[in-house]
């Protein structure tokens, strides 16, 4: 018996550091070196390297061809899997369904994961819609009309490192761009882009906000452009009114549904 406590013990302590390994990499927001996974954890170089080759195997780590760590495929399926188990998710992809099936216009669900916008459902009307993007994209923070929903309805706390990052990658993003952004979309309740994101595709994104307030899922409606309607279209104001019920449901303040 006492020989067997002490190998329960490492097992959990496993466990335990290769999460906070996990955790390290997710907080880096992106494909990072060994080095500044190391920073992150506090463990050796070494140490953090076995962690890193046992998650990879796993499926939970990746490496890019430059030999940098990201999360892998197992722990989108993992983060996936914890969102469709959270009521809003459920509520919302129930209603977004309907949407579709009254409209036919394609629809998608996101949710701000750890990696920034990230596509948690897709509803495809008819006629379909052609586009690289699936479950599991990431989509941009300040240049995508769903991206812009966490953006101007998240504390800024939490996109604060996504826009740091886009601007390090984009030299037209600056920070008087993003706050002129988050101006425009909270004043119109919604964000409209033309073709920034897939060329001769028009996007139009609604926040379904949660009992404090933030938006905690974005519906983005799918089409082709078409100027004359704007943001007004029939189905924007059909998704909406879809996005405001969703939204009651989960105890949004009343201003906000």
């Amino acid at each position: 018996m006492p020989t067997q406590t002490p190998k329960k013990r490492a097992g959990i302590q496993s466990v335990e550091i290769g999460m906070r390994v996990l955790e390290a990499l997710a907080g880096l927001g992106g494909a990072r070196p060994l080095a500044a996974i190391v920073r992150g954890c506090g463990l050796s170089p070494s140490q953090t390297h076995r962690y890193l080759a046992s998650l990879s195997e796993a499926g939970m780590v990746q490496q890019d061809i430059h030999g940098n760590y990201d999360l892998g495929p197992a722990a989108l399926k993992l983060g996936l899997s914890a969102l469709a188990r959270i009521d809003a998710f459920r509520i919302a992809d129930e209603k977004l369904a309907d949407f579709r099936n009254q409209t036919q216009s394609t629809v998608l669900l996101a949710a701000l994961g750890p990696e920034g916008p990230t596509i948690v459902r897709w509803h495809m009307g008819h006629p379909p819609v052609v586009t690289s993007l699936a479950l599991g994209s990431l989509l941009s923070l300040v240049n995508s009309a769903t991206g812009q929903v966490f953006l101007a309805f998240r504390p800024e706390p939490e996109t604060a490192g996504f826009v740091q990052a886009e601007i390090a990658r984009n030299a037209t993003i600056d920070e008087a761009c993003v706050e002129k952004i988050k101006a425009g979309v909270r004043e119109r309740g919604m964000a409209h882009v033309d073709g920034t994101l897939i060329p001769g595709l028009d996007a139009k994104a609604f926040p379904i906000f949660d009992l404090q307030g933030n938006a905690v899922l974005a519906a983005t409606l799918l089409s082709l452009p078409n100027p004359r309607e704007g943001g007004n279209s029939k189905s924007a104001l059909q998704l909406q009114a879809t996005c405001k019920e969703i939204s009651q449901a989960l105890g949004a303040p009343h201003m906000l549904q």
